[in-house]
């Protein structure tokens, strides 16, 4: 028979609770319901903490349930592998990633190792950018405020930016819109672009144009959505005109 991988599991209360004592709900009442949705039958089973039962579900224990309390000492719960219907029970709690979380070393250690890789790959990379390709990547996150910048001020920031949000760094160089996303903040530090509406609305600035370009949706990043424009079949002709007026 292959053998089970049991272990024993940490859990801990959330937003850094650490009452000297906190006593968790265990059984289901009509005033606090304490219920699980079953995706397998389709519907909300209650629950019942009891250490001599098979199951965490109410409606299959027997009538000789001996119920305990859940108690965290200084915001934490060890649970030894002997009691796998009290792992079970936490791990369908409503409460689970609310109230209290799983502590699981490993999935941390994993995910702190990516960042740190994708941190290192990203600096490497904002380190070794080309003068015109260090100006583009700090134009789409900086603005207009990189036109008064020398190139050491770029380099830093390019490199603190990478070190802090690797992730976000990494999406921008490999982001075929990247380069639109540039000439569009250009086109707005030229002027021939302007917002309106607190930035709801975008308008042509040009001595023979003021009329509205686009209404950016709510919650989308405008300079996007302008780049993303001007690449449609619609927006070409309009990227052209605009291109004409910032290299004039």
């Amino acid at each position: 028979m292959k053998k089970l991988n049991l272990e024993n599991k940490v859990f801990r209360l959330s937003q850094n609770q650490t009452p000297l004592s906190f006593m968790l709900a265990s059984r289901h009442h009509r005033r606090s319901p304490l219920m699980h949705f079953d995706e397998e039958t389709g519907i909300n089973r209650t629950l019942r903490y009891a250490r001599n039962q098979q199951s965490p579900y109410e409606d299959e224990q027997d009538g000789n349930a001996i119920l305990e309390p859940i108690v965290f000492e200084d915001g934490m719960l060890v649970v030894p592998k002997e009691n796998q219907i009290l792992q079970k029970f936490l791990h369908i709690h409503p409460g689970n990633g609310k109230i209290f979380y799983e502590v699981n070393h490993k999935k941390d250690a994993a995910e702190e190792l990516e960042f740190v890789e994708a941190e290192l790959d990203a600096q490497i990379l904002a380190r070794d950018l080309d003068t015109e390709k260090l100006v583009t990547v700090c134009r789409v996150f900086l603005g207009a405020a990189v036109d008064k910048m020398s190139i050491p001020e770029l380099k830093r920031d390019v490199l603190m930016y990478a070190k802090h949000s690797p992730f976000e760094f990494l999406d921008i160089l490999d982001d075929p819109m990247l380069d639109m996303q540039d000439k569009v903040s250009q086109f707005f530090s030229a002027g021939i672009l302007s917002f309106r509406n607190n930035k709801k609305d975008v308008y042509f600035n040009m001595k023979k144009n003021k009329s509205k370009l686009l209404t950016v949706p709510f919650g989308e990043e405008p300079h996007y959505i302008v780049a993303s424009y001007m690449q449609s079949d619609d927006g070409i002709e309009t990227f052209k005109l605009l291109k004409k007026a910032l290299d004039n």
